[in-house]
């Protein structure tokens, strides 16, 4: 599908002053008193307030000639872009990402458009970032969290995220987003949750999910246990996991047991600080937008039963951006 349109303006484009300007409008004006006024070299007055002379120059002219309010802000945006993208191609790309509500990744390939200049047209355009949407309704509904360091290890199985995603259970008929939050037929029906227990591997992420009615530690040792058979029956072998400092995790004998039955060792993770086991975390944002929230179910067996297709899918045909556009499976070392 090739999302085009009519040639419409999409939107006004606003300046903001220059990211890495050595001074502000104060200090411009100080440097304008300093020689204007005070007689003082430009040169001098340049070395104080740690410019070049070129620069001093260039402030004093555009005051000599437009007085105080040549001191301003104002775009360095050129009187013309001729290799700028034309405004139906950056309408076309705001388009698919309000319907696909994906990444540049994903863009690029359904209109053409190279996925750097994607990104490029996103920003301009002022949308916010998926991070900040309701997946269901693209709506901003939450601020996020940037962190810059960032660490992958060097082979599958050095390192496996772990976390549980809690999701409320979908009565038989279908709940509010399938019938809107003025009309649910069981809004007094409490039908209780879902706990998805996922692992995800840190070098290749490739993932594994369960569907389980709690996160009791029993729990969460049986399901250690399946994810390392699901992940040496991919040729990988767990040598550490990592989780947050949750009791089943924590304190819970069998999931140590668990762990020490298969010579893995537990890290975890600083309390309060989510990020650092930010693979898996991310895992359960994907799975969220693509799985649980990407259609309307009218019931909870029907949701269920999409979880394993959907993995399957990520594993081996979804595109990852943090892998280059290749898919988890393709990361592994040939078994």
């Amino acid at each position: 599908m090739r999302w085009v349109v009519s040639k419409q303006p999409l939107t006004t484009e606003v300046f903001v002053a220059h990211a890495n300007a050595r001074l502000t409008f104060h200090g411009r004006c100080l440097l304008v008193q300093r020689v204007r006024f005070d007689r003082r070299p430009v040169s001098h007055v340049a070395k104080e307030l740690g410019v070049s002379r070129q620069c001093a120059h260039r402030w004093v002219s555009r005051f000599d000639a437009e007085g105080w309010d040549g001191l301003q802000e104002r775009s360095s945006r050129p009187r013309s872009m001729p290799r700028r993208t034309p405004e139906r191609v950056e309408a076309a790309v705001v388009l698919a990402r309000q319907e696909l509500r994906a990444g540049p990744g994903f863009i690029s390939a359904a209109t053409g458009v190279p996925e750097r200049t994607v990104t490029r047209i996103l920003r301009r355009s002022g949308l916010p970032r998926l991070a900040e949407c309701d997946p269901l309704t693209g709506q901003i509904i939450r601020a996020s969290r940037q962190t810059f360091q960032r660490y992958e290890r060097d082979r599958p199985g050095a390192l496996v995220h772990i976390d549980v995603k809690k999701l409320g259970r979908i009565p038989d008929g279908g709940g509010w987003r399938a019938h809107g939050r003025a009309e649910r037929p069981n809004l007094k029906r409490r039908v209780g949750f879902d706990y998805v227990h996922s692992a995800v591997d840190d070098h290749s992420r490739l993932a594994y999910s369960e569907i389980h009615p709690d996160l009791k530690g029993t729990t969460c040792a049986g399901f250690l246990t399946r994810a390392v058979a699901f992940f040496a029956g991919h040729g990988i072998t767990v040598e550490q996991v990592i989780t947050d400092n949750a009791k089943e995790y924590l304190i819970s004998h069998a999931f140590r047991d668990a762990a020490a039955a298969h010579g893995i060792a537990q890290l975890f993770i600083r309390p309060h600080c989510p990020w650092q086991n930010g693979k898996v975390e991310r895992f359960n944002r994907t799975l969220q937008t693509e799985w649980a929230y990407r259609q309307v179910f009218h019931t909870n067996e029907q949701r269920s039963a999409a979880l394993a297709p959907w993995l399957e899918h990520y594993n081996h045909q979804r595109p990852h951006t943090a892998l280059a556009g290749k898919t988890p499976i393709s990361r592994l070392s040939p078994t």
